[in-house]
């Protein structure tokens, strides 16, 4: 090769290197390998995690693998706080306790990702009973209402991301019942 041919490549591996720096910068996570994505069609897309033992099923953001484990991530980019808020910190807790449950593997801790900020929640054992409590109240708040969910707005219906899978599904419903 000649030396320019290899100064040409050296410079385009310098400047893909910036190009990721930057990214990663931007995005507020750290270096791994993402798994899985439910929100970047470019990544493996997320399987929709599921532990009927607890009655929870989910979706993280991003499933990044380092050394420390598997760790899942949710980002709101949009939200902008000094501090997680409380329902930002279950919903990371539900996905840790789903990879646990699912992949057989405990995630030391979930990122979760604000406008201006990433947040990193341990996910020790006092947030692994915490989440398991408010699932279990989640569940016995279901059950004193016979089990039915609130489905009276058919648009809200519509976008979830779980109406192919939801047997109270009032869009699955009436598409049956227009039939």
């Amino acid at each position: 090769m000649s030396a320019t041919l290899l100064f040409v490549l050296a410079l385009v591996v310098i400047g893909l290197w910036y190009i990721a720096q930057r990214t990663r910068q931007q995005t507020g996570l750290p270096w791994a390998t993402t798994l899985a994505s439910d929100v970047n069609d470019a990544l493996p897309n997320q399987e929709t995690l599921i532990a009927h033992e607890y009655g929870l099923l989910g979706k993280p953001d991003y499933l990044l693998k380092r050394r420390e484990g598997i760790i899942p991530v949710e980002v709101k980019p949009t939200r902008r706080a000094k501090q997680p808020y409380e329902s930002d910190m279950m919903q990371l807790a539900a996905y840790c306790l789903l990879v646990e449950t699912c992949l057989g593997t405990r995630p030391p801790y979930g990122l979760l990702r604000y406008a201006n900020q990433t947040f990193r929640v341990d996910y020790d054992d006092t947030l692994r009973a915490d989440i398991v409590a408010v699932v279990t109240a989640m569940h016995t708040a279901r059950q004193q209402l016979n089990g039915d969910r609130n489905h009276n707005t058919r648009s809200r219906c519509r976008g979830c991301g779980f109406v192919s899978q939801c047997d109270q599904s009032l869009f699955i419903e009436s598409e049956e019942d227009d039939r």
